[in-house]
């Protein structure tokens, strides 16, 4: 009885797995594993890199603002959920082996005057970035160093990724390496 048994099962088991139904319909024509690597779906990150920001005083606030307006500094469509970070210019620094970089530090950024404290606070939407400069003193005589023809990096980091990373936001360097965007990727736009 116990070889009936074995012999039934494995007759079933044969049966239904060669069993076969009707063929689906055809699937979508692939680019052979390399969707998404064009940056085209929103996936991959983006930096563009402004210069010449001015920013504007409002007497009533005692805050200096400028606003970026994505559609103006980008062709790629920024989503509610997508992180922005911003980075300032600090200049350039001289490097061990004689060669020089850029230097980026990511906003909010502090500055201890001797008139008082000034800090770089920015807020964004899926719109626009909005920089303000706000201090504990009357800012209405704060130094053009400060204020006129500012460079800023805005470094878009899409919401799933984000989600799913543990990267080092301090260093703009770090953030650019973990997206995989290099320096000559960086897109430049002058608003002068």
């Amino acid at each position: 009885m116990k070889n009936f048994n074995t012999i039934l099962g494995a007759f079933i088991i044969l049966f239904t797995v060669a069993c076969e139904g009707p063929e689906g319909p055809p699937g979508f024509d692939g680019l052979d594993g390399l969707d998404g690597l064009d940056g085209q779906d929103g996936i991959q990150g983006q930096v563009v890199e402004v210069d010449g920001v001015n920013f504007a005083y409002d007497v009533d606030g005692n805050i200096y603002s400028t606003i970026i307006t994505y559609s103006d500094v980008t062709d790629f469509e920024v989503f509610e959920a997508d992180a922005v970070l911003v980075y300032r210019f600090d200049g350039t620094v001289d490097l061990d082996d004689g060669s020089t970089a850029d230097a980026w530090s990511q906003i909010p950024q502090s500055f201890f005057l001797p008139e008082g404290t000034i800090q770089y606070v920015a807020a964004h939407n899926f719109v626009d970035t909005e920089i303000f400069i706000d201090g504990n003193f009357d800012l209405s005589a704060l130094d053009t160093n400060f204020t006129d023809n500012q460079s800023f990096r805005l470094v878009f980091v899409p919401s799933v990724f984000a989600d799913s990373s543990k990267m080092d936001t301090s260093n703009i360097s770090n953030v650019m390496s973990a997206l995989g965007i290099k320096e000559n990727q960086v897109r430049k736009l002058e608003l002068n």
